[in-house]
Parts: structure tokens; C-alpha cells; sequence
């Protein structure tokens, strides 16, 4: 009889083991293929247009497409309220997951048939598109992440979602560079648009749970029920101020995102040296970084880790300054860029983790996509200026010094955001220490 039960236990376990390498594995691939489509809109486009020759402030603005992202939870009670016809035998976050992805590779295919140069508004109506369905994508991805596991398996699956986004950037950066300089700007998006597929993979991989705490209501029954429900939870002050730190935590890295490749591009280095060296050590960076980070947070409370990675990217943005001011070396660059990969990881894995703690599973994707959106929407409107501010400080000092300014600008626009975490761990956060 106790060997039947140690058998059973075991079969149990062995079981429980293989149903989360299952989540996991899943979870993995969409996050890849939620990485793919922002990565070629947000930062590899902005190699495209600058190789080509457009403007720095005209490629700023091109950051405004990704805004998509940060009012996702807008289209968020529509991803909750109904199911895609056609896709309803997959379920309702898969069937949305696998539409949004059909919709990405065909605008990933129509943005390769466009010449920037000839037809820019095209080329930004395709982006819109591959980032529209991309946010949508990330609803029903972030929804489906958080119902397919326990409390205690969401630092794992946040880990696993980060590194399937961060191998996307990696292809879709640094393969992407290298195919450009062999080939062509439009056979890499081609390319991408069937790697697509392996996010459809990813999907039919996960097992959709029965979710019945999920609130089925109108749009406006959804969204004002979300903000309700989460300053009924934490309290007028205590919410408002959790908002104010979700809206600024990722200022500098995504301020200064739709910059990194122009700036890589103006120090004059080639595509195929930055794919090859920067953006391969950039990935190891990130992985070591996001796997700390979900490290951190079972070591450390989950304030201290915010804190921690915000310091990290303050001080590797401040690199990027040093990097700008001395005469162009790509090992140095590299190393920077890993480091800086190292601290957007690491805070990539604890600020998911973070924001999952503070949703309920009554309002999964309309209140994971509110907080998303106050979290990317101040630094995407930002974002947008990027390029004039850049332009701005090369025009009226010099190549390498105007990229120092900008780089103590974005650098600054990570302190009020420790300020506030300060803030709330020392009156709200009781158990946080």
C-alpha cells in the first residue's frame, strides 16, 4: 500500500512536471512572437528609414505607431466580451492570439513591398497595422499567461515569456540586420513574417483553462469595473500612486529606444557589426538579466527588486553618454549593450511580475492591458520627440556631444520613478522590506 502511494505521488508529480514545461514551452513562443512585431516597428524600422536617409525627427515620430501598445486596454473588454468566428474552436485567448498573428504577417508582408522613399505613409499604415494586431495579440497572450498558472508559477512564466521576447529581438534585430546588408530590407520582412508561425505553435501548445472568475461585461461595464475593482483593492492613494510608478519605471529605456539604431548607424558601424557582435551579446545580456530578476524576486521583495533594477538602468543609460563622447569602438559598445541588455531583462522579468500582482483574475486582460498602457503610454508619447531632441542637441553642438545630452536626458528620466517606489515601500508597502 505505501508503495502504491509513493507510485501514485510520483505519477502525480512526474505529471505536474511535464504540464508546466508544457506552459512554459508555450508561454516561451508567445512571447517571441509577441517580441517580433514591436521589435520590427519600434527599433528595427528605425535602422530601415535611417539607412535609407530619412531624418532623425521624422523617424521620432515613428514611435508614435507603437502608441497601439500603451491604449491596448481600450480593445482589451472586446478580447474579454467576445470570440474571433472562425477561431472559436481553438478558445477564446487562442483564437484571438492566432487571428492577431495572421493580421501581423500580412502586414509585415505588405510593409517589405513598400519603398520608404517613395511611399512613406504606406510604410507607416502597414507598421500602424502590424502594431495594432500586435497589441491585441499581447492582450489575449498576458491573459493567457496569467490563467494558465498558479501564483507560484507566474515568476517562471514570466521568465519564460522574456526570454521567447528576447530571442525575438535578437532575430529580429540582429538576424534582421545582417539578412539587410546581405540581401534586402524587404526580403528580411518577408522573413519575419513567417516566423510568425512559430507564435501560432506556441499557441496550440498551451492548454486554455475554464476561467469562471472572469467578468463577462459591456466594454464600459469593463473598463470602468477594472479601475473600480483596483482602487477598491489597494485605495484611493495607495492606487494612484502604484499608477504613478507604472507610468514612469520604463521612461529611459523606452524614450530612448527608437534612438539605439540611429545612434549605432551615426557612430558608423555597419549593420552586419551591429547584428553580428552588438545584438548577439545584447541577448546573452537580457537572459542573464531576466532570470536574475525572477531570482531577485524570490530572494528579495519585490520592491527592493524595482529598485534595484531601476538603479541598473539609470547607470547603464549613463554609459551610452561615455560611449557617445570617445572615438567609436565596437567592443566597447558591446560590452555596453550587453550590460544594458543585462538591466532591461532584469527589470523586464520583475516589472511583469510586479504588474501581475496587482491584477485580479475577475478582470484578467482588461486590467493587465490598463496597467501595460499606464506603464508604455507616458513613454511612447515621449518617445515621439526622441528624435527632435536628438536632432536638436547634434545641431547645435556636435555629433558625439549632442548624443551625450541626450543620453544624460534619458538617463535622468529614471529618478522619479525610485523616488516613488521609495515612497509607497515606505508607507504602503509594509511587508516589502
Amino acid at each position: 500500500r505505501q508503495k502504491d502511494r509513493s507510485r501514485a505521488n510520483f505519477q502525480l508529480e512526474f505529471i505536474t512536471i511535464n504540464a508546466m514545461r508544457r506552459k512554459l514551452l508555450g508561454i516561451l513562443l508567445l512571447g517571441f512572437a509577441s517580441g517580433l512585431p514591436y521589435m520590427l516597428v519600434f527599433s528595427t524600422l528605425t535602422a530601415w528609414l535611417r539607412d535609407v536617409g530619412i531624418s532623425l525627427t521624422e523617424i521620432g515620430f515613428f514611435a508614435w505607431l507603437v502608441l497601439t501598445y500603451s491604449l491596448k486596454f481600450l480593445w482589451a473588454p472586446f478580447v474579454d466580451r467576445y470570440s474571433i468566428p472562425g477561431f472559436k474552436v481553438f478558445g477564446k485567448r487562442r483564437g484571438w492570439i492566432l487571428f492577431a498573428q495572421s493580421a501581423i504577417f500580412l502586414s509585415l508582408i505588405g510593409m517589405s513591398l513598400i519603398d520608404p522613399l517613395k511611399n512613406i505613409q504606406f510604410l507607416a499604415l502597414f507598421a500602424f497595422c502590424a502594431a495594432f494586431f500586435g497589441s491585441i495579440q499581447d492582450v489575449a497572450v498576458d491573459a493567457l499567461r496569467i490563467e494558465i498558472g498558479e501564483a507560484k508559477e507566474q515568476g517562471d512564466l514570466a521568465a519564460g515569456y522574456q526570454f521567447g521576447y528576447r530571442v525575438a529581438i535578437l532575430v529580429a534585430t540582429s538576424m534582421a540586420l545582417i539578412f539587410a546588408d546581405l540581401y534586402s530590407w524587404a526580403h528580411v520582412y518577408q522573413l519575419m513574417g513567417f516566423l510568425m508561425l512559430i507564435g501560432s505553435v506556441g499557441a496550440l501548445i498551451c492548454h486554455e483553462p475554464n476561467n469562471k472568475e472572469i467578468s463577462i461585461l459591456r466594454f464600459d461595464e469593463a473598463l470602468f469595473g477594472a479601475f473600480k475593482d483596483f482602487f477598491n483593492r489597494f485605495g484611493l492613494w495607495s492606487a494612484a500612486l502604484l499608477l504613478l510608478i507604472i507610468s514612469t519605471y520604463r521612461l529611459t529605456d523606452i524614450v530612448m529606444g527608437p534612438m539605439a539604431m540611429p545612434f549605432y548607424l551615426d557612430l558608423g558601424f555597419s549593420k552586419t557589426e551591429i547584428g553580428a557582435l552588438v545584438k548577439t551579446i545584447a541577448l546573452f545580456g537580457s537572459v542573464i538579466g531576466f532570470f536574475i530578476g525572477g531570482f531577485l524576486i524570490k530572494r528579495i521583495s519585490l520592491f527592493n527588486a524595482l529598485l534595484l533594477g531601476g538603479l541598473c538602468v539609470l547607470f547603464t543609460n549613463l554609459f551610452f553618454a561615455y560611449v557617445a563622447s570617445v572615438q567609436a569602438n565596437i567592443s566597447l559598445l558591446s560590452i555596453i549593450v550587453g550590460l544594458d541588455s543585462f538591466a532591461a531583462g532584469l527589470v523586464g522579468t520583475v516589472n511583469i511580475a510586479f504588474l501581475t500582482s496587482l491584477v485580479s483574475k475577475k478582470f484578467t486582460a482588461v486590467q493587465y492591458a490598463m496597467l501595460t498602457s499606464f506603464m508604455m503610454l507616458p513613454g511612447k508619447f515621449l518617445s515621439g520627440f526622441s528624435g527632435i531632441l536628438a536632432d536638436y542637441y547634434v545641431s547645435t553642438s556636435s555629433l558625439e556631444l549632442g548624443w551625450t545630452y541626450f543620453f544624460y536626458t534619458t538617463s535622468a528620466m529614471s529618478i522619479p520613478a525610485l523616488l516613488l517606489i521609495v515612497i509607497y515601500k515606505k508607507n504602503y508597502a509594509a511587508n516589502s522590506a
